[in-house]
């Protein structure tokens, strides 16, 4: 049976190819929008619902929050670079600007050595248990 992260994995790397992808052909606002959507929603598999939710509002963030969503609205209202360059700044002021980015961050990497095929391809040995 396949899990949930496993899943969401597998939709935020879809989603950043599309923009990368997107991006390439010259902010093909298509693919923009589907990459985002992705993106999104891969993220929501990951880190659940509520808490994606509670990531993005917040008092503190809400700067960041509105222009990294505001710039998804804008790429899916078919103005590529202009939602592109909203969500690049909504992102590095996401990244830089909030202290709990980072934490979550490392939650969702360290979360990457539970997952059944990366553990095996990457080494068994990653975590071992206390004697």
């Amino acid at each position: 049976m396949v899990s949930l992260p496993w899943i969401g994995v597998g939709l935020v790397g879809f989603g950043i190819f599309f923009i990368l992808f997107g991006m390439l052909l010259y902010f093909d606002s298509v693919l923009l929008a589907f990459g985002n959507i992705l993106f999104l929603s891969g993220l929501v598999f990951i880190i659940g619902f509520r808490r994606t939710f509670t990531f993005f509002f917040q008092r503190q963030k809400m700067k960041g929050s509105s222009f990294f969503l505001g710039g998804v609205l804008i790429v899916l209202m078919r103005w590529p670079l202009l939602g592109m360059l909203l969500e690049a700044y909504g992102f590095i002021t996401l990244l830089f600007r909030c202290r709990s980015f980072f934490p979550v961050a490392f939650g969702f990497l360290g979360s990457l050595v539970n997952i059944p095929i990366l553990n095996k391809v990457s080494g068994e040995n990653w975590v071992t248990a206390a004697p």
